[in-house]
């Protein structure tokens, strides 16, 4: 469980989706005045060095992040917030060298009367993350996030967004995740959460999916990206379930992919769909 490390992966077309998800549902959220608690339960490490050995030895971020940057000025005003923060980790125009990871992407948005919570069991990822986050108002739990985030809920601040991402390493988080989901909607049913997982040739996702659309929680909405050109084995695409989205998210969301899925970006498809109606 704790061999996983985000750092070969940091900056890939499930990144792109993951964290441009994050992004708009904080920017909607952050319409209102009201405090926000955040939650990351695997948090990881808060930035990735595009040009470290591990990230070079698959290089995926060259076909995701680096891909999206080199085409930023055609992209609409919802990528402005990803792209925004992007510039704040890299200077200059040539390709980034440093993606900024969850807990970044959080803090970029955190207000005054909102809080952040980050959990990470992984021993190097967490000091690192604890030595980023004393420069701030976050607290970094070194606990399971899924028995954390239950912990600490319902919050005191009057909404909830926690983003829910496990490596799926052991095939029993998928059922984890969908079980903690359901516990945690049930302590506070308001919250906005979002799930991210792969999507495999072995087909390993239908477990999570299935669990949460047969559950009690509502309002599920379900985006999915595919590669074009997907490996025989392996992840062959990212999902992202979001409950309770900001009115208006389903739209704007699926614009947001579209801009970037096509094959001169990314070179992905994208769907989307309602998962569980209201």
């Amino acid at each position: 469980m704790l061999s996983y490390l985000h750092a070969f992966h940091a900056g890939n077309f499930a990144d792109v989706q993951k964290h441009g998800a994050l992004a708009l549902v904080r920017a909607m959220m952050n319409a209102k005045a009201s405090a926000i608690a955040c939650f990351d339960t695997h948090a990881g490490s808060a930035f990735y060095d595009l040009r470290s050995e591990r990230a070079r030895k698959t290089g995926e971020a060259d076909s995701g992040i680096q891909k999206l940057w080199t085409a930023r000025h055609q992209l609409g005003p919802d990528w402005l917030p990803v792209l925004d923060l992007l510039a704040q980790f890299n200077a200059g125009n040539g390709p980034l060298t440093v993606y900024p990871g969850s807990p970044a992407w959080f803090r970029h948005f955190l207000r005054a009367e909102d809080s952040l919570a980050l959990f990470e069991l992984h021993p190097s990822e967490g000091e690192q993350l604890a030595d980023w986050a004393s420069a701030g108002p976050v607290r970094v739990l070194r606990q399971d996030g899924l028995a954390g985030l239950l912990r600490q809920l319902p919050p005191k601040q009057p909404r909830l967004m926690a983003l829910i991402d496990p490596s799926y390493e052991i095939k029993s988080e998928y059922r984890a995740v969908a079980e903690t989901l359901e516990k945690a909607w049930q302590k506070c049913r308001h919250g906005v959460y979002l799930v991210w997982y792969p999507v495999l040739t072995s087909g390993l996702q239908a477990q999570l999916k299935e669990a949460v659309r047969v559950s009690a929680i509502r309002k599920v909405l379900c985006s999915e990206v595919h590669l074009r050109e997907p490996p025989e084995r392996g992840m062959t695409g990212s999902g992202m379930l979001v409950i309770n989205p900001p009115w208006g998210f389903d739209s704007r969301f699926s614009d947001l992919m579209n801009e970037v899925a096509g094959p001169d970006i990314l070179n992905l498809s994208h769907a989307m769909e309602w998962l569980v109606p209201e």
